[in-house]
């Protein structure tokens, strides 16, 4: 899409600064982030709870930095930000799977992760309290998939823009999110 001057369309900086991600990240499960480096498709169902779990003692150090609420330049989620980010993907993608696994063919909500961070008020989180809410989340989370029976990994459900995807490949897609966030904050 190009803008009256044949530019490329960039989505304009929301309030915050922060321009919003519009990439359409699911080529994440077919190859390797060139970003993180990390690869989405090797994660079977019944690893992404340990996953999770593994995750979570890197984001509570993350969340005891001094400078946890600093932006390391404009227009770039604070590792505070990208925190409180994960602690609702962790709430989302654990809806999502209940509704996989109880519904044919679910489509799941819209999520609009920068809407979220505004109304969520993101860079005023407190970290202790978020650290606390963020490692409650992933745990739920993670003993949801860890529940996840081999006959259910096909289940099928459908993101607003129509995307698909399985169980299986939904877990795949909610690891590379986090995992990359744990290199978008370097821990």
């Amino acid at each position: 899409m190009t803008d009256s001057t044949g530019s490329p369309d960039v989505p304009a900086a929301q309030p915050d600064g922060i321009v919003p991600d519009t990439k359409d990240w699911t080529w994440v499960l077919s190859r390797t982030c060139p970003e993180c480096g990390f690869t989405a498709a090797g994660v079977p169902v019944a690893d992404v709870g340990t996953v999770v779990r593994d995750s979570l003692p890197r984001w509570r150090a993350v969340l005891a930095r001094t400078e946890v609420g600093e932006r390391p330049e404009p227009g770039v989620w604070s590792p505070l930000e990208y925190a409180a980010h994960v602690r609702d993907v962790f709430r989302i993608f654990d809806e999502r799977l209940v509704q996989i696994l109880t519904v044919r063919d679910p489509q799941f909500a819209n999520w609009d992760q920068d809407v979220a961070a505004l109304e969520g008020d993101y860079a005023g989180q407190d970290p202790a309290v978020l650290a606390d809410e963020l490692e409650q989340a992933g745990r739920v989370v993670a003993d949801r998939f860890d529940a996840v029976v081999p006959a259910d990994e096909e289940r099928a459900g459908r993101r607003s823009d129509g995307s698909e995807f399985t169980v299986r490949t939904l877990g795949q897609y909610f690891v590379h999110d986090f995992v990359h966030h744990l290199h978008d904050v370097r821990a």
